[in-house]
């Protein structure tokens, strides 16, 4: 084995501190934090937030009434041959009820839904983001274990920019902030094996957006 004498070391030790003298520092440019990162949203923003969605692989129904909304909701049920509907937000199974769709809230049934569907905090036009916390009575399982995941939300709930989404979350909870805020865009999915494009990897394979007035 080969070994470096003290000598060489030190000669070494010194050509790295002559080269660090003569080094000059970086200039970096001050950041402009007030700067907003994303492109400016021209059109109205139920239309940028579906186009955004859309590119993901997701799905949006804007709909002129609730009505519409919930015969969207049968539409989409009856398309995937969901058999297996769960609610867990007494809000949203009093509308089930009253729009004939048939559901299950019993936590025995929790396991075997086929599809699930819950409120959300925002829709996030931009990026075609849905944001959603556990402070809803859906919690977090609901977001992320039906493998189709359908979302009601208000045409007021649109928001241009995330920070104005959690600026909305700030306003509604103050300092009891949920335990969990979670930005979803698009169906889950991953590219971790072979790189190829897998939906459905780590939560729902198909979410649908359904905004009403």
């Amino acid at each position: 084995m080969q070994t470096v004498s003290n000598t060489s070391k030190r000669q070494i030790l010194s050509n790295i501190a002559e080269a660090k003298k003569g080094r000059k520092g970086f200039d970096y440019p001050s950041p402009d934090w007030d700067k907003n990162i994303y492109k400016e949203i021209e059109e109205p923003l139920e239309e940028c937030f579906a186009k955004e969605l859309t590119a993901v692989n997701g799905n949006c129904i804007l709909c002129d009434s609730e009505k519409e909304a919930f015969e969207n909701v049968k539409k989409i049920l009856s398309e995937k041959n969901v058999t297996k509907f769960f609610c867990r937000t007494e809000k949203i199974a009093q509308q089930l009820e009253k729009y004939d769709i048939s559901f299950s809230n019993q936590e025995q049934d929790f396991s075997a839904m086929e599809a699930g569907i819950t409120y959300c905090e925002a829709l996030i036009a931009r990026t075609g983001s849905v944001l959603v916390s556990s402070a809803h009575e859906a919690g977090r399982q609901m977001n992320i274990y039906p493998p189709i995941h359908i979302v009601l939300a208000r045409k007021s709930q649109l928001v241009p920019y995330i920070s104005d989404g959690l600026a909305l979350i700030k306003s509604k909870y103050g300092n009891n902030l949920p335990s969990t805020i979670t930005n979803i865009t698009g169906p889950s999915r991953t590219a971790d094996i072979e790189k190829t494009l897998v939906l459905g990897a780590h939560g729902p394979k198909d979410i649908w957006v359904l905004i009403y007035p």
